[in-house]
């Protein structure tokens, strides 16, 4: 699908203009957004726009990492969205010059649609829009780095109740909880950490149209992606103490039970020896026939068996 949008010089909304009908001199800028193109929309970057043949077979094999490129008078940036079912990067590709930006996408995504919105809404506020492409371009960024945020705030949700609540589940289960985190987490550091390097040079950047006025903007969101990035590691690091925490946990609740085991194991070792010496079956053991054997064994293995436990309650092995 292909959606124009374009703003004329008296700040006026113009949209769904055909792309054969425009006429770039008409207006102060135009963004052309194409989403979910099929194969003969996607020539169009060829063959209508004319965009360099490499930042266009950059839109044609996913998944790119974030980054920003130059091209005689226009900018190619590849940049990330967060499906927050998935937790997999979402490629958003742009061409910004100096009035002009295209967006090419794979999937429909609700961050263009919201950027999309806002314009047509604040068309009117010519401090923002008068500047053109970049604008947009800000808009667009902001909106996806936005919407990194309730994703992980959900996860430090789910986190906090592990911590608050653990002692009332498994540790196999505590153990899995904390496993699945850590592997969302890390999808996340995976979309947000390439995004904020993005930003940085984005903000550094002397070959951007018109980037020294929005560099306070872009130098917002890369303090997002600074803070997200942060919180990320707080995160793992967490998930971390937790996981080192419930192997310690169990490690010592198994320990007390080996000790328990040993415990009884050796008591009844001697007890053992005992009743398997007398239960052979030999003609001559002189014991057989004593009136009070049988009452003198159990008496023996008795104070065997309690001696052995008074010994190691004083050695402490059952503190």
């Amino acid at each position: 699908m292909i959606r124009t949008l374009a703003i004329t010089h008296s700040h006026e909304v113009k949209v769904g203009i055909p792309l054969e009908e425009i006429q770039i001199e008409d207006y102060a800028w135009i963004w052309t957004d194409l989403s979910s193109p099929t194969a003969e929309e996607a020539d169009l970057l060829n063959t209508y726009f004319h965009f360099h043949p490499l930042a266009v077979e950059d839109c044609m094999f996913v998944l790119q990492r974030p980054k920003l490129d130059f091209y005689d008078d226009t900018q190619f940036l590849v940049l990330h969205a967060l499906n927050p079912d998935t937790l997999q990067a979402e490629e958003v590709d742009l061409f910004l010059n100096h009035n002009m930006i295209v967006s090419f996408h794979h999937r429909q995504l609700p961050e263009i649609d919201e950027a999309w919105a806002r314009i047509i809404q604040h068309a009117h506020d010519r401090k923002v829009w008068a500047r053109g492409p970049i604008a947009c371009a800000y808009t667009l960024i902001d909106m996806m780095v936005d919407r990194y945020f309730p994703t992980l705030y959900s996860i430090e949700d789910e986190l906090a109740e592990i911590e608050n609540q653990g002692s009332n589940e498994s540790v196999e289960e505590l153990m899995n909880q904390v496993f699945d985190l850590r592997g969302r987490l890390l999808k996340l550091r995976r979309t947000i950490v390439p995004m904020r390097d993005l930003l940085y040079r984005i903000v550094n950047s002397q070959h951007i149209q018109n980037s020294g006025e929005h560099k306070v903007y872009f130098s917002d969101i890369y303090d997002h992606l600074l803070k997200l990035a942060d919180m990320i590691e707080a995160d793992r690091e967490m998930t971390s103490d937790l996981r080192d925490s419930y192997i310690s946990l169990n490690s010592n609740r198994m320990n007390n039970i080996m000790k328990t085991l040993t415990v009884i194991t050796v008591i009844f070792m001697p007890l053992t020896l005992i009743a398997g010496i007398y239960g052979m079956n030999f003609a001559h053991m002189p014991e057989l026939n004593w009136k009070y054997g049988y009452g003198i064994v159990l008496a023996l293995m008795f104070m065997l068996g309690s001696g052995m436990v008074m010994w190691f309650i004083r050695r402490g092995w059952f503190k």
